[in-house]
């Protein structure tokens, strides 16, 4: 299936590592000219090494992107580098998981400057652009904490709902423009993150990071977790014209963890 992605140009923030640096290799292969953003230059040199290692040409942008002129900044210089962006994949930031006892007004506001003011910053510095020109997609990587509110991520889980309405409404608002803004909600994924959590709650019982995650993949309906390429595989779809009819989509990806009807 052609996806027509050939020589679009994407920038994808929280592109270093993770499910970011994942869509970051999806795209390439298919042809298209990307950019990752993060805010460590460490992390965006062995990104950049690891794609060019696998044949892929990329380009890396250093910004803070909870700041909305350093977003602007990063965007103006992708767009000089490689052209008008066609695509956004936001991908970055994670807010801090607190126990209930511990919150505090600060943080609360700490979990959007995270999570939520990334994403924000990002759009804003591309989807008036991409109206100029009548066309773009945007898919925001938000996560399930959005909807399912656990003890331990009620900051993280406020960003992400507010990120979830953010898509729906940007979609519905500019629609008319010719920008499509879908989201995907993962479930556990195995990332970087989650095998240092996998690895901390093996040092902390005992256990190999291997067993631990058997017992936690044995509560999951598909046996396991996702994978970082699978997330980035429906990103591709919902980015290209193969879905130009889908908008305003929240997508679920935690493999029926949470079934719900929405």
């Amino acid at each position: 299936m052609d996806l027509e992605l050939n020589g679009k140009v994407v920038l994808i923030t929280g592109g270093s590592k993770g499910i970011g640096l994942a869509c970051a290799h999806a795209f390439a292969r298919e042809g298209a000219r990307v950019a990752i953003v993060s805010r460590s230059a460490e992390n965006l040199e062995a990104a950049r090494r690891e794609l060019e290692s696998a044949g892929h040409e990329v380009m890396a942008q250093q910004a803070n992107l909870s700041q909305a002129d350093a977003a602007q900044a990063a965007v103006e210089a992708v767009s000089r580098e490689l052209g008008p962006i066609d695509i956004l994949v936001n991908s970055a930031g994670a807010a801090k998981r607190y126990p209930p006892a511990a919150l505090t007004p600060q943080a609360w506001r700490d979990a959007m400057d995270a999570k939520y003011f990334p994403y924000i910053n990002a759009m804003d510095a591309v989807i008036k652009r991409m109206a100029e020109r009548g066309k773009g997609a945007i898919v925001n990587i938000i996560g399930t904490g959005g909807k399912v509110p656990k003890p331990i991520h009620l900051p993280g889980g406020a960003a992400n709902a507010a990120l979830m309405l953010v898509s729906s409404g940007l979609a519905n608002a500019f629609g008319p423009q010719g920008i499509r803004v879908n989201a995907i909600n993962p479930g556990s994924t195995l990332t970087g993150r989650v095998q240092g959590s996998l690895d901390a709650e093996a040092e902390r019982s005992g256990r190999s990071a291997e067993d631990v995650l058997k017992a936690m993949e044995q509560h999951l309906p598909l046996g396991r977790l996702a994978r970082p390429d699978e997330i980035a595989n429906t990103a591709l779809f919902l980015a290209s014209e193969r879905a130009s009819y889908v908008n305003g989509a929240l997508v679920a990806m935690d493999g029926a963890m949470y079934p719900m009807v929405c």
